[in-house]
């Protein structure tokens, strides 16, 4: 059998190794318009930050390893149609030489790409997103330069976040911009995302939240030189845009039935409206255990499970995925936020009627008072079933990181409330109190 697999990211890597390792004999084709793969894009802040000296470390797997394996690779081939009737692939090189596959079966592993606002002046010099390794090298290059002072980041989402930390790190000031009342809005209810917002500020991050872009102006150089909003015109020297996300499916067509937001429709198989057709990753749906349903969650952890099911189910193993919670984490500063299933705001917002449970303790027992750092935990839940939906926790404890990933299980397993506030775990005064601060939230759940 011969599986295309048009992209070389996170998702068609997960998905090709599954195919190589679990079922070999096939033929197999790995597209991408890239020069790299595998490219961990979590890792460029902590890189451009200087946090990290070289991003050589941020890829994890080379063509010619999958070379030695009998793999084809295509890089930096651009797929220009894909002809579903008759399984036809066109593409054309860097060099313009045309390229011609056919496959029995495909799988779509385009990922996301940035959204691009239309505002007048977008397209600027010095206006940049982040998405790709060589916009990553873009960013670094113009931190380098020291007329470079003042710079602006749209979007307070986790990788604006990030970013305006890696500015700040390289002596930068940083402007930080988001039409939500706080940092990562969508992750975590107000009460939690303020405590960010002061951790931003206290490193002297200068927060615009609520607030609109609306134009960019350039000077005479036609280099971008100040944004406007909704509420005041700033100078900048430099602009970087993270709105967000959205599905990179132009591929699929009308072939293929696609998402409210254009990604490509999949069932737990990671199979599309067309048999022959698998799309994995950011380009697709995903089943959400807290939500009961498909959605949208674009997540690199995401991509590599739904990379693996796609993986067994074309070699011949049928299994379904067990569905994801969208858990996160970041660190920003040294202060640690965590996060898996809906906030209070979302799932309200989706009509789920919900409660919550808040509490703060230190991270160790009372006793220990040398790096016993302060935890935040909330507990959402359904009010009725009492069945958990959602987690928050944060702290300068790494600690908690470890933590989100029960109340992701809990939720994968559809665990209540109560059956949290009984689950045995473990005590011993260098990680944690007799009454735990998860039991508690728990226990004090009405």
């Amino acid at each position: 059998m011969k599986i295309v697999v048009i992209g070389t990211n996170h998702a068609g890597i997960a998905t090709a190794n599954t195919l190589i390792d679990q079922y070999p004999g096939h033929e197999i084709v790995m597209i991408d318009r890239n020069s790299n793969m595998s490219y961990l894009g979590c890792g460029t802040a902590i890189w451009v930050g200087r946090q990290i000296e070289k991003p050589d470390e941020l890829f994890y797997a080379k063509a010619e390893d999958f070379e030695k394996k009998g793999v084809k690779i295509l890089t930096e081939t651009e797929v220009s149609e894909i002809d579903f009737t008759n399984k036809m692939i066109y593409a054309k090189s860097k060099t313009g030489e045309k390229i011609t596959e056919s496959y029995d079966k495909l799988v779509l592993a385009t990922g996301s790409r940035p959204i691009i606002p239309n505002l007048p002046g977008k397209d600027l010099k010095g206006i940049h997103f982040l998405k790709l390794f060589q916009e990553g090298q873009a960013i670094d290059e113009e931190f380098a330069k020291n007329d470079v002072k003042r710079i602006a980041v749209i979007g307070a989402g986790y990788i604006g976040t990030e970013i305006a930390e890696a500015a700040k790190r390289r002596g930068k000031e940083v402007l930080l911009f988001d039409a939500e009342s706080t940092s990562l809005a969508s992750y975590y209810d107000e009460e939690f995302a303020k405590g960010m917002d002061e951790n931003l500020a206290q490193h002297g991050i200068e927060l615009h939240f609520g607030e609109l872009a609306q134009e960019f102006k350039a000077n005479e150089k036609g280099h971008v030189s100040q944004i406007v909003t909704n509420k005041s015109t700033y100078d900048v020297d430099l602009v970087i845009n993270c709105i967000g996300f959205t599905a990179n499916s132009a591929l699929a067509g009308e072939h293929l039935e696609t998402f409210k937001n254009g990604a490509i429709k999949v069932d737990k198989h990671q199979q599309s409206s067309d048999p022959d057709v698998y799309a994995v990753g950011d380009v697709a749906t995903i089943y959400s255990n807290a939500l009961q349903d498909f959605t949208y969650i674009a997540l690199a952890s995401n991509a590599v499970r739904s990379g693996i099911v796609a993986g067994h189910n074309i070699g011949g193993k049928s299994i379904e995925s067990v569905g994801v919670q969208g858990s996160n984490g970041i660190s920003i500063f040294g202060y640690n936020m965590t996060s898996t299933g809906l906030s209070v705001k979302a799932a309200k917002k989706i009509g789920l009627e919900v409660s919550f449970s808040d509490f703060e303790d230190k991270q160790k027992a009372w006793f220990l008072h040398e790096n016993n750092d302060s935890v935040k935990i909330r507990i959402v839940y359904e009010t009725k079933s009492r069945r958990i939906i959602g987690a928050q926790l944060a702290s300068k404890s790494e600690i908690i990181a470890g933590n989100i990933n029960m109340f992701s299980l809990a939720i994968q397993e559809k665990k209540t409330i109560d059956e949290l506030a009984l689950l045995d775990l473990f005590f011993l005064p260098h990680f944690n109190s007799p009454y735990n601060y998860m039991t508690v939230a728990a226990l004090n759940a009405k």
